[in-house]
């Protein structure tokens, strides 16, 4: 898009903010004054009711010009026009040099000197157009003050709020999938200017998207508001990009929503040019509204920052391993050691700080959702989930080097992952599979670790620390798959009375820990070795299993590993119990 188009577009964007009257944040109005306090007269209206009143003041001197601020309301008893003063050569000298001091109103007080304004008063008002206003003898001048003062505090409250508003939609919309369009989108919102941000080379990158142009203007042309040209900005923008330091460069152009053109540059933390942001008003802005372009500055900066100068260790990291990944396993130790520092400082560490690979998947939806998957608290809008869990995983295991996958996300860290930071992560509906301590060569293998955890995490709901699980297929298993196993693979045992159930599972373990030796389990179990093999029919019987085969027979031991149960049964202690075990007296 060129620049001058974009510039015409944002211009009409700002006059229709103009011509609907945004909010305006940040100070009381002479007309807000005089609308809470109906009381007062209004002898001459100046015009300047919309105009900033700064503060209430009175003074009986003859000439206060040197003790105010722009913008005060002056309030006199009239002690400055009685004899001589109240000629109208004095008045007219008094309400000039009040003019001049750009005093916002001029209030006279009835009584004691006075019980109507004086005409010269009036007349010079008028001639000047200060705006003159009549204040009762039922109005003292500190009540006047107090009113202000309350406006005032009421005012700054409600900005202060609004200001927070701003800041909130403002860091949604760095958060969101396209962070500077949306930010200069909330900023248009918020702040009556056009706004264009220029990258580096001079290029528009983004733009404010306000509101719908304003409508046509009577003998105009539908759709089409004056507009700066791209070349009236090149030296704006080239002040801009040639400087150093933070600053501010100004312009005004004689088109729609550019009578007041701001330049903020966008710099690196070494002071590099990175681009620049323009706005277009044709009205000054409020210090409220200042402050929102500020923010707005700021983050754009950090935003611009993450882009091109921020994390480039994982940027040079992940360059690395694309182009040479041979380098890895094989390269020289030069090679090898610069990875290894670029991990470091991915990850906050050293290069001999010990690693961890941590994996997350969600427990209250699948993880393959596209409404949580990766999201650390669920579903946010559209777009945003991917970026907002990617920050929110890289602040909570402090590192830049952090995935989003499709059961969950996995992360490099140094951080040992302590029972605070599982809990934090747990109660945003998450569990963890946090490896073991490991190195650079390793991490593969580390992944691949984790990986084997993570079924058990899925089917306990419950996070597993690498360094607690024995590394066996028993343990890795876990306990609630492998219970769900013994209980299908010996349901038909299980079916049996309790008896002879435990009878026959104490005979099938003490037999699968003889490696399947007939006479090593009769000694065991001191069972005759035929009773043995009777027994062990009759359980491949129930079963409908081959025990002759290894696979069946692993499966079985396995299984028995999570059934509760005698470890060997021993002899049955009378002729009932052995005719219960399926044995004779001669057997035994």
């Amino acid at each position: 898009m060129h620049l001058d188009a974009v510039v015409r577009a944002a211009g009409a964007e700002a006059a229709a903010v103009a011509a609907e009257g945004p909010e305006r944040l940040g100070f009381v109005t002479l007309a807000q004054f005089l609308g809470q306090l109906p009381a007062l007269g209004v002898v001459h209206d100046g015009g300047n009711g919309q105009e900033r009143l700064r503060w209430v003041e009175p003074s009986e001197l003859e000439d206060p010009t040197p003790y105010l601020l722009d913008g005060e309301f002056l309030l006199t008893a009239g002690l400055p026009f009685v004899g001589e003063g109240g000629s109208e050569e004095a008045v007219d000298a008094y309400v000039q040099r009040l003019v001049q001091a750009r005093v916002g109103a001029l209030g006279f007080g009835l009584e004691p000197y006075f019980d109507a304004v004086p005409d010269a008063v009036v007349r010079a008002c008028r001639q000047h157009n200060l705006t003159l206003v009549a204040i009762p003898e039922s109005l003292p001048f500190a009540a006047l003050g107090l009113e202000f003062s309350r406006l005032l505090e009421s005012d700054n409250a409600k900005t202060f709020r609004q200001l927070a508003d701003t800041s909130r939609q403002l860091m949604r919309a760095v958060l969101s999938a396209r962070p500077e369009h949306e930010l200069l989108a909330a900023l248009v919102q918020r702040v009556p200017v056009w706004a264009v941000l220029v990258g580096a080379d001079g290029r528009v990158r983004a733009r404010g998207s306000g509101p719908s142009p304003a409508p046509r203007a009577a003998g105009g042309t539908a759709g089409t508001v004056p507009g700066v040209d791209s070349a009236d900005l090149q030296p704006l923008l080239a002040r801009l990009l040639a400087g150093s330091g933070p600053r501010v460069e100004m312009d005004s152009f004689d088109a729609a929503g550019s009578s007041l053109v701001f330049g903020y540059p966008l710099r690196s933390t070494r002071d590099a040019n990175l681009g620049a942001l323009i706005l277009g008003t044709d009205a000054p802005l409020t210090p409220a509204q200042n402050s929102v372009v500020s923010t707005a500055v700021g983050l754009l900066e950090l935003l611009v920052r993450q882009r091109i100068s921020g994390s480039l260790a994982p940027s040079q990291l992940a360059t690395a391993l694309l182009l040479h990944p041979e380098s890895v396993a094989s390269g020289s130790a030069r090679h090898v050691n610069g990875f290894k520092d670029l991990l470091a400082q991915s990850i906050s560490s050293t290069r001999s700080g010990q690693l961890r690979v941590v994996q997350g998947v969600r427990i209250d939806a699948a993880p393959d959702s596209p409404k949580t998957a990766g999201a650390p608290g669920g579903p946010g809008r559209p777009g945003e989930a991917p970026v907002r869990a990617l920050l929110e995983w890289r602040r909570l295991f402090d590192t830049k080097l952090v995935e989003l996958t499709e059961y969950g996300f996995a992360a490099i860290t140094r951080l040992k992952v302590d029972d605070a930071l599982l809990a934090d992560v747990e109660r945003l509906g998450w569990r963890l599979v946090i490896g073991s301590s490991t190195d650079f060569a390793n991490l593969p293998e580390a992944y691949r670790h984790a990986a084997s955890l993570r079924n058990r995490v899925l089917t306990s709901r419950r996070s597993v620390r690498a360094d607690d699980v024995t590394w066996s297929v028993a343990g890795l298993l876990g306990p609630a798959a492998g219970t769900l196993l013994a209980g299908r693979l010996l349901a038909p045992l299980l079916a049996l009375e309790p008896e002879r159930r435990d009878s026959l599972l104490g005979i099938l373990r003490a037999w699968l820990g003889e490696n399947g030796s007939w006479d090593a389990t009769a000694k065991a179990t001191g069972l005759h070795r035929n009773s043995v093999r009777r027994q062990i029919g009759i359980i491949a019987e129930l079963l409908g299993l081959d025990l002759n085969q290894a696979q069946a027979r692993a499966e079985l031991w396995i299984a028995l590993q999570y059934q509760d149960g005698p470890e060997m049964p021993g002899a049955p202690a009378s002729a009932a119990q052995a005719s219960s075990a399926g044995q004779t007296p001669q057997e035994r």
